[in-house]
Parts: C-alpha cells; structure tokens; sequence
C-alpha cells in the first residue's frame, strides 16, 4: 500500500510549481521580498479557515499550543524569511553563479539538521538517494547558470558561495523546524497538527515581515495590498502547497519528504520540452535522470 506522505507531497510539488508561476507574474509589480510577503499574507486568513473547517465540520480537536511548539513555528517562520533575504543577499555578488549552485544543496543539510534537532535518521538507501538527487540538482543548477565545473571549483572559497550555502542551510532548517513544530503538538490528528503549525507559523511571519516592510519599506507594502487581485491566487494555491507540504513533513522524516519533492524540477523539465519547446543540454538530461533515480530510490526505501 503506498504510504499516504508520497502522494501528498507529489501534489505539493506539483502545486509548487503552479505557485511559481504565479509569483512571476506579479513579480515585475512586486519586488522579490514583495512577491514573497503576499505568499504569507495572503495565505493566512486561508490557513486560519482552514484550521476552522477541521475542527467545525471534521470534528478535529484544536491544539493546545505549547512553548516548544512556538519556539518551533518561530524559528521556521524566520528561517524562512532570512532564507529569502539571504538569497536577494547572494544575487548581489558578481559571482552568485557558484552560490546559486550551493544553495541547491538543501536536502543534503535537512538530513543533517533533521537529525542533530529532532533525531530524524537516514537509513543508507535514503542517503543514497539524498546523495544522487544533489548531484543532480546541481547539475541542472550548473546548467542553468552557465557555469562549468571548474568554475564551480575555483569558486569555493569565493563569499557567493558562503552565502549560498547560508541560504541553503535556512531553508533546510525552516523545513526541520516545521516539521518539529508539528509534532511538537503530539496528541492531535496529524491533519490538524500540520494545518494548525500551519496557520501558526504564517501568522507570525506575516506580522514579523510585515513589521520589517513598515520600517524599511512603507511603499512596498502598500504595492503587496495594492496588488491583491494578482496576489491573491499567489496566497491561495501557496495556501494549498504549505498544506500538503506540512502534512507531508508531520507524516515523514523531512529530509525524505523533500528528496521525493525533487520531482518538482521533473515537472518543469517536461513543461519546457513538451509546452515551451526549449532546447535541452546533454548535461541537463542527465540531472533529470539522477533526480529520477534519486526519487525511485526514495521510493524503494519506503517499499
């Protein structure tokens, strides 16, 4: 029987995408932080309904939040945030090809942080996995920023690449904080557990970014609810991907969760050679395939 995580976080995937290009489409109105904010609020009032809908229609209990369980939600929500002010950070060097490339290596750093903060471990047909599907990222990411691997090399020790390994860590740790978030809760369902971390961890970060947007940038909020006919659909199907994204991580070990979501970049691939008719490099087919791979092996270890 195929365990109930894996069809929850294809649809996450699949729904992540769909969120991407509606955030660029808004993204020539909206700065980058800008686009990212409406995700949040925009999302929240969503979330909050939704955790209403559980427990008024599914009889699902609410949570008693608890200490850890806020110090979770907090640390993702930030997490999150910074991941996003780290990345506009890394795209201001001339160099950021080489940490843009670092910065893919997410999963790898989920594995190590899901099991330093919540003893999440990695059986070793996984750690495969987690290894092929990097090297296929990167690959892609090699690609797509015209960088060669000697590049990638001499590029080590460059700041770009600290940089990128810096928002590459925050985004694993927002991912490993949530997941802590909701099992922190412990007793509910795991439906109501991950849509109550949720509309926690939104909540906050539409207040902690949008306090940030009063202090330093007054217009650009006021751009965000200028803008909510298009952003409003940003927030609506971001809404729906956090949803299967939560529930994925409260079901599963994140950093499995996330190993499978690599299909996500499956999706584009074949959206750019069966709709958009983009011409693909050899280099590219074979990062496809170890993402394939990596995602069956993903598969056979949960068999």
């Amino acid at each position: 029987m195929l365990a109930l995580w894996i069809p929850v976080t294809i649809a996450a995937a699949f729904l992540q995408n769909l969120r991407s290009v509606l955030q660029k489409a808004i993204k020539g109105r909206l700065s980058t932080t800008g686009a990212a904010y409406s995700r949040f609020i925009y999302a929240m009032p969503l979330a909050l309904l939704y955790v209403w809908a559980l427990a008024e229609f599914a009889d699902y209990p609410v949570p008693e939040p608890n200490p850890l369980f806020l110090f979770y939600c907090l640390l993702g929500g930030l997490s999150q945030i910074l991941f996003t002010v780290t990345l506009l950070w890394m795209f201001s060097f001339r160099s950021f090809a080489v940490g843009t490339t670092f910065s893919k290596l997410e999963v790898v750093l989920i594995a190590i942080l899901g099991a330093v903060l919540l003893g999440d471990t990695v059986g070793p047909l996984a750690s495969l996995a987690i290894a092929v599907g990097a090297a296929g990222t990167v690959l892609l990411s090699l690609t797509e920023t015209r960088l060669t691997v000697g590049g990638l090399w001499r590029g080590m020790g460059e700041k770009a690449t600290l940089v990128g390994l810096l928002s590459a860590v925050l985004l694993g740790a927002s991912v490993v904080f949530y997941r802590g978030a909701a099992l922190a809760l412990a007793g509910p369902d795991f439906i109501m557990a991950a849509a109550y971390a949720l509309a926690i961890s939104l909540c906050m970060q539409t207040v902690l970014m949008g306090a940030g947007f009063l202090v330093f940038d007054r217009p650009e909020l006021m751009r965000v609810l200028k803008e909510w006919r298009r952003a409003a659909p940003v927030g609506l199907v971001g809404m729906a991907c956090s949803v299967c994204w939560f529930t994925a991580f409260t079901l599963q070990n994140a950093a499995y969760v996330r190993a499978l979501g690599q299909v996500e970049l499956v999706f584009t691939f074949i959206a750019g050679v069966f709709f958009f008719r983009e011409k693909v490099a050899k280099v590219e087919v074979v990062g496809i395939l170890l993402i394939v791979s990596a995602i069956l092996l993903i598969l056979l270890a949960e068999a």
